[in-house]
């Protein structure tokens, strides 16, 4: 039930473990994130790019926000560093107590906000979508009125993904994420005709309540210790309360800045949301299958080494997961920025999404590209903190990032677009990679910044000649291939991203890098069981 590390473990500190992790992790959320282009697929096709896609999209960000706020937040910063500290020292009865009045309270906040969430969302909608007006703020309304009971499975749902990450269990969480966008585009596209954009709403609520139900069995096997209890006196309880209040303050910022994105973007042409919506959802594929994976891979381990004060390890796994994520997510950025238009085109474009709608989206893609890297590292070096218990320093990091980002929004829109929001997301996120570097070596004193500079230079040497083996293909391809068709451009994708992959697979093995031994242990272990 608890994996604990065995006496005389090697000095990889738990390597081949977070490996086996990660792999479960990134097989689901491949799955998970291949459905979501699906989903957003289905909503372009059957309602192009326009007001009506972005009231839909607009109509999230509240119910996000309040779910954020509430749980998300506190799950990261404080609740599975408090409550992984009680598995890892042998005190899980403790830990239950902690853990049962964290959910119940939880509970209980949630159920308030969706209450007060439903009655005042034409207050509300103003406040994440200022320009919108006529049908398209009723629409909006009326659509973030059907999400917001979607807030308590998902708080449900992340709650008990939170107690299974502590127990080193992570794979039926990312399968509920699965069910979650399958749910969805069931729902979308049989339903769609009759209720239109809504029926993806009816399938977030529905989605969301999968999501929840699929994680229950695990939870009985671990052997759920669940309560009716509120003791708010318990030292864990008081201890999860210190931490949180940092991290409402911190996720607070980073809502806001999405809000403040996203009211930006209201103000440009119609469709600016949505073409913002589907780059994001592109450059979170390499995010959310590697980055946030090796993330929640290694964030138990690090939390469970900082209660036991390993810090030899703890710094191993940090170089070595944050060393990975770079491994990948560079790579990623030059690929894709290659294939941004194939890309494109053949996930979303069809029916009533134009070729000039993918021209737009693959623009957009591009600059947020440019910081892909940085986004992924930055995936893990607030953890560090929260490992620590020290998320007053993300606060910090988040709070300048969102005075920058803002302003160089602000300065780039009149000139860019759409273009400039993402551009202005990416350099902010180098300016927060920055920072949580400089912070991280000063409380570890040491990151193994040499390895990682190595590391990095190897990564990029690689990731050149991976993306001029594909600009090749690219530029010769419509010699041989029909591109006007879709399965020649479906061919032409799965050809190019698999030569690259063994390009640069290739490359990474001649120079003997340790995140590509990572990277395949991680991949082995879902088919050999090792």
């Amino acid at each position: 039930m608890n994996q604990k590390p065995e006496e005389g473990q090697k000095p990889d500190g738990g390597g081949q473990r977070i490996a086996k992790a990660a792999g479960s992790i990134m097989l689901a959320m491949f799955i998970s994130r291949i459905l979501g282009f699906v989903r957003e697929a289905v909503i372009g096709a059957k309602f192009g790019q326009n007001g009506v896609t972005d009231s839909y999209i607009a109509a999230f960000a509240l119910p996000d926000f309040l779910y954020f706020l509430l749980v998300g937040g506190a799950l990261s910063t404080a609740f599975i560093p408090v409550f992984s500290s009680y598995v890892a020292t042998d005190k899980e009865r403790d830990g239950w107590v902690v853990a049962s009045t964290f959910i119940n309270a939880m509970i209980l906040l949630l159920g308030i906000g969706v209450i007060f969430g439903e009655i005042f969302t034409p207050q509300l909608i103003p406040l994440v979508a200022y320009d919108f007006k006529g049908e398209t703020l009723e629409r909006t309304i009326f659509l973030t009125r059907i999400m917001f009971p979607s807030v308590l499975f998902t708080g449900l749902a992340g709650l008990a993904m939170g107690v299974l990450n502590s127990y080193q269990h992570f794979l039926m969480p990312s399968i509920g994420a699965i069910l979650y966008n399958a749910v969805i585009i069931i729902c979308g596209y049989f339903l769609s005709d009759r209720f239109g954009i809504a029926a993806f709403s009816i399938g977030v609520v529905l989605g969301a309540l999968t999501n929840f139900i699929v994680q229950v069995p695990m939870l009985m096997k671990i052997g759920l210790r669940y309560q009716m209890t509120m003791d708010l006196n318990h030292p864990g309880v008081r201890r999860i309360a210190k931490l949180m209040i940092p991290a409402l303050i911190g996720l607070s910022i980073g809502q806001i800045q999405d809000i403040v994105n996203q009211n930006l973007a209201s103000a440009l042409e119609p469709g600016s949301i949505t073409a913002l919506r589907f780059a994001n959802r592109l450059m979170q594929l390499p995010l959310g299958v590697f980055a946030i994976a090796i993330s929640v891979a290694i964030f138990p381990t690090l939390t469970s080494t900082a209660a036991r004060r390993e810090w030899t390890d703890f710094r191993k796994n940090l170089s070595l997961g944050l060393r990975t994520v770079i491994y990948i997510t560079l790579p990623a950025a030059v690929g894709m920025t290659v294939l941004r238009v194939p890309i494109v085109q053949v996930l979303f474009e069809r029916d009533n999404f134009t070729h000039e709608a993918t021209l737009a989206t693959a623009s957009v893609l591009l600059f947020f590209l440019l910081g892909l890297f940085a986004q992924g590292a930055n995936q893990m070096l607030p953890r560090v903190f929260y490992a620590l218990q020290k998320p007053q320093i993300p606060v910090r990091v988040s709070a300048i990032v969102l005075v920058i980002n803002t302003a160089v929004s602000l300065i780039l829109i009149p000139y860019m677009g759409a273009e400039g929001l993402a551009l202005a997301f990416s350099l902010s996120a180098f300016l927060a990679y920055g920072l949580f570097l400089v912070l991280a070596r000063k409380a570890l004193r040491s990151i193994d910044g040499k390895h990682l500079l190595f590391s990095l230079l190897k990564t990029t040497a690689a990731s050149v000649i991976m993306g001029a083996v594909i600009w090749v293909i690219l530029r010769f391809a419509p010699l041989v291939v029909d591109l006007s068709t879709k399965i020649g451009q479906v061919s032409l994708l799965i050809v190019t991203v698999l030569v690259g992959a063994v390009v640069y697979g290739a490359s990474t093995m001649a120079m003997r890098m340790e995140e590509a031994q990572m990277v395949s242990r991680a991949f082995l272990s879902r088919f050999t069981g090792r």
